[in-house]
Parts: structure tokens; C-alpha cells; sequence
């Protein structure tokens, strides 16, 4: 079967949607996510964008082995050369430049001529061939984009050096066949087609993305440019797990193979969704909670009687686990060990003893301990564990009195730089009470509280509550995890992470100032 390259941009369109910023340690941790999955290639950013930005591309490079780093930069001297410095560590550097082609953009976005992106789009890609021999060249709005003009810049980039060209669908405005007919038909008319893999980048707006890149493929593409859980501008860009899926499910109609280890999707899923401090719609495909929940009645008894009848995948295939082992207080390091990587977690030493001490607590508090206990454990342990510039305050000890005829009261406890800090608040319950505490300790800038979510990990009165919540000061948004049986507890952690990202942001702001 022919092989489709899936160029994965989570860390760089992904990123680019409203809320869904992360910081450098967070983009480590999904990028060793996407190593694991075994994408061929992971756009790490859009160095030129911001200091910070370029630090993480660069970073990242130097640390993935496995996969193609890629930066994104617009079509000039000064964006590809950042685009190098930040990707030249790299075990596979790439460079990706993109310039507009529709009439649309060229007029209103760019003010330039056809003739100037044409020698745009030919000279800057000979300019980025001059660093590296891996360079992709991307025709920004290509679906909405003139035909002959599109293969003539698309030709131009080819014979400038460009190994890959990609079509995006940059507002989600095409079709499924108008889509593949446009690859047939730049397959067909481009020169030196055959000397450079086609891509696909299809954004959501009308709900086609991942229909138009199968469609694409179909066409002639061999590249597929996507996010994990479809996250991106606006309404999201193609979902890695969508497609993967589909060609695995149905190999008779996409005759064609990744190299994705599909068994990781699942946990990639829930790594990017607790990062950006969101969580699947129940009825996400591949990987939201209804997925592989069957209710009606007649679903139920076909189900039981084969699991093709309504099944189509199986949960293992994606990394859902269904064998809910049950570890007790009495079970020991190795066993959780050997149970986590089951799971696909191969904890380091430091991470697993964490781990270990948080599951022996847990086991206090519950009375079974689940696969699902287990993963959400090492789930945060991976996400929210913070790095030296983000320590802060942390949960001593905290008290609340609240009741439905009082108002709730809270004292809280916390200890930074081995100092303790203590306040008293009132609020209109113990959540808002605890919060109004922490904001007399630590008298945070101004900033506005976006997110508050709780949900159950596993079922049952005494489940682990996971609390995300997502902050926003100066357009920039902090989120932070709290994990715990008590809710309350859980929230004043989340609360603190959060605040303590946005504190060691603000002290860099002056610093730099």
C-alpha cells in the first residue's frame, strides 16, 4: 500500500486556536506524545512569531530524535533564517514557507501582483534550499486559488527545491470532490510533479476537514497535514486520529499506511485536552467517552452477541483500555509499574516514585483503585509537574465552613521559598471563599477567570475529581490541573498551578522590562 507522511501541526496551528496556548514545558510533553505516535513529521512552531515561540521550536529539535522538526515562516529572508537557527539541531530539519495564491489574498492581504508571488514563492524556496534539503512550500488558500496559476506557482516551487507542496485548505471552503479533482488536476499539470510529495492541509469551517483529506489522498496527495483532536483556527483543522482511523478501518477504500502507532492516539487525546484544559465532547469519533458506549437496547444485545454488529473498531486498537485491573494498598511498586506500561506509560524513575506515592494515598481514599485512576494520575504527574521558574505557592493546609444558611469561609495555608503564608476569606461558597484567600496571599494582576471544570474520573461516590482551570491576563490564557477525592482540594491545586504560571509569567515580563 502506498505510505501517507502525517505532518502533524498541534504545536504550531494547533496552538494558534484561542485558548489553546501552551507553554514550553507543555509543548515538550506533547511533542514527546507525538514521538511516541510516531508522526513523521511535527511542526514545532512559528519561530519568527515571539522570543518564546522560537525557543520552544528550538528546544523541541534538539530534543526529538524520531520525527522531522519543522518551523513555519512566511515567504522572506528574515522569517526563513529565524525558521533555521531554530530547527538546525535537528535530527530531520525542515523548513516550511507559505505565501498566499488566491486573488483574494494577493489583493487585500498581501498587495502584490501574480508576478510578484510567483518570484516570491521561486526565490525564497531557493533561499531555504540554500540551509537545509528538506523544504516544504505551502500556497496559503490554495482551494480558493485560480487553477493554472496555482500549478505555475506550485511548478515554480518545485524547481526551486521544494520536496514537498502542500495545498491547504486554509478556510475549510472546499469539497470532497472538488478537492481531489484539484490534486488530479495538479498531479497532472504541474511540472516536475513526480519530483516532490504533495500535501494536505484542511481546515473544519463546514465540518469537511477530515472527508477533504481523504479525498486528497485519493487525488494524489501523500502527505497529511492534521492535529491531534482536530484542534486549530477557528473550527480546527483535520484530526490526526479521524483520518488514521478511517484508513485503518476501511483499507479497502484508502488503500494506503501510516507509520502511526495507533494503540498511543488515546493517549496523545487526553495529554493535548488536559494541557489546553478541555475535555472531548461525549461524542468526539475515536475518542470521546460515547464512543465506544453502547445504551439502546437492541445496540446492547448486539453488542453482547458480536461486537462487529455495531462496533467497527475496538477500543484496544486506539489505546482505550477495558481491562479495569484493580490495585489494592497492598500492591507494590512493581505491579503499578508493570500496570502503567501496560497502559503505554514508561515513567522515569522520579516520575514513577511520584506516581507510587500518589496511588498509596489514593488508596486510602478509595476503595478501588482503576485503570482510569491510574492514568489520570500519571496523566497529571506528566502535565502539570512544574518546572523550576514555576514552583510558587504551594497547599499547606486549608479549612472551610460553609453550609446553605451561613457564608462559606475559608482559611488557607500556603508555603513558597520554605515561608508560610496564611489568610482568611469569605465567599459566596467554599470554592470562591478559597479562591478569594489565595488572591489575598499572593495579589495576583489583574486577570479574568475564564474556566472551571470538574469532571469524575471513574465512577462512584468516592471518584477522583479532575479539576482544570484556565486563566487570562494580557491575551495570554494559564491553566492549571488539580487532581483529588476532595473537589475542594482539587480546585485550590489547579487554582495555585495556574496562578503560579501566571505570577513567574508577569516576574519575566519585568525582568525583560
Amino acid at each position: 500500500m502506498d505510505r501517507i507522511i502525517v505532518f502533524d501541526t498541534t504545536l504550531r496551528d494547533g496552538e494558534q486556536s484561542p485558548g489553546c496556548s501552551m507553554n514550553l514545558r507543555e509543548k515538550i510533553e506533547v511533542a514527546r506524545c507525538l514521538e511516541k505516535l510516531k508522526v513523521d513529521v511535527i511542526e514545532a512552531g512559528f519561530a519568527i512569531s515571539s522570543p518564546g515561540d522560537f525557543e520552544s521550536v528550538k528546544t523541541i529539535s534538539e530534543s526529538v530524535k524520531e520525527c522531522t522538526v519543522a518551523s513555519l515562516a512566511r515567504a522572506n529572508v528574515k522569517d526563513i533564517d529565524a525558521a533555521w537557527e531554530a530547527v538546525k539541531g535537528a535530527a530531520d530539519p525542515r523548513i516550511h514557507l507559505f505565501i498566499a495564491t488566491s486573488d483574494l489574498h494577493m489583493q487585500y492581504k498581501l498587495k502584490m501582483t501574480p508576478e510578484q508571488v510567483l518570484e516570491a514563492a521561486a526565490s525564497m524556496t531557493a533561499y531555504a534550499k540554500k540551509y537545509c534539503s528538506n523544504v516544504e512550500f505551502s500556497a496559503e488558500d490554495a482551494t480558493r486559488s485560480d487553477w493554472d496559476f496555482l500549478a505555475q506557482v506550485i511548478s515554480a516551487a518545485i524547481a526551486s527545491g521544494a520536496t514537498t507542496v502542500n495545498i491547504p485548505d486554509t478556510v475549510g471552503y472546499t469539497t470532497p470532490a472538488e478537492m481531489r479533482a484539484l490534486f488530479e488536476y495538479l498531479r497532472e499539470h504541474v511540472q516536475g510533479a513526480d519530483k516532490a510529495i504533495f500535501s494536505t492541509h484542511c481546515h473544519d469551517d463546514l465540518g469537511m476537514a477530515t472527508a477533504n483529506t481523504l479525498a486528497g489522498i485519493q487525488g494524489g496527495a501523500r502527505q497529511i497535514e492534521c492535529t491531534v483532536n482536530g484542534l486549530g483556527e477557528r473550527a480546527g483543522n483535520t484530526a490526526l486520529e479521524e483520518v488514521i482511523m478511517a484508513m485503518h478501518t476501511r483499507p479497502n477504500a484508502y488503500p494506503f499506511e501510516a507509520r502511526i502507532d495507533t494503540t498511543q492516539i488515546a493517549r496523545a487525546s487526553r495529554t493535548v485536552y488536559s494541557i489546553i484544559g478541555q475535555s472531548a465532547p461525549l461524542n468526539k469519533p475515536i475518542v470521546g467517552r460515547n464512543a465506544f458506549a453502547h445504551e439502546a437496547g437492541i445496540h446492547q444485545h448486539g453488542v453482547l452477541a458480536n461486537k462487529l454488529t455495531y462496533e467497527i473498531l475496538t477500543p484496544e486498537s486506539v489505546g482505550v483500555s477495558t481491562n479495569n485491573l484493580v490495585l489494592g494498598k497492598h500492591s507494590g511498586k512493581h505491579a503499578v509499574d508493570d500496570r502503567l506500561r501496560s497502559l503505554g506509560y514508561a515513567l522515569s524513575k522520579e516520575d514513577l516514585e511520584a506516581c507510587f506515592e500518589e496511588f498509596k494515598v489514593l488508596c486510602d481514599k478509595k476503595k478501588v483503585v482503576t485503570d482510569a485512576d491510574l492514568e489520570a494520575i500519571a496523566d497529571h504527574r506528566a502535565v502539570v509537574s512544574e518546572s523550576a521558574d514555576e514552583l510558587g505557592y504551594r497547599l499547606d493546609w486549608f479549612s472551610v465552613h460553609t453550609s446553605n444558611f451561613t457564608t462559606a469561609t475559608c482559611t488557607v495555608s500556603l508555603t513558597k521559598d520554605g515561608e508560610k503564608y496564611e489568610d482568611v476569606c469569605l465567599g459566596d461558597g467554599p470554592i470562591d471563599a478559597a479562591f478569594n484567600a489565595i488572591d489575598k496571599i499572593v495579589r495576583p494582576v489583574p486577570h479574568t477567570f475564564d474556566i472551571y471544570n470538574i469532571h469524575s474520573i471513574s465512577e462512584g461516590k468516592d471518584t477522583l475529581g479532575d479539576v482544570t482551570i484556565k486563566l487570562t491576563a494580557e491575551n495570554r490564557t494559564y491553566t492549571g490541573k488539580g487532581l483529588s477525592t476532595d473537589i475542594i482540594e482539587a480546585s485550590i491545586v489547579a487554582y495555585l498551578k495556574a496562578m503560579n504560571k501566571l505570577c513567574a509569567a508577569t516576574a519575566k515580563e519585568k525582568e525583560s522590562a
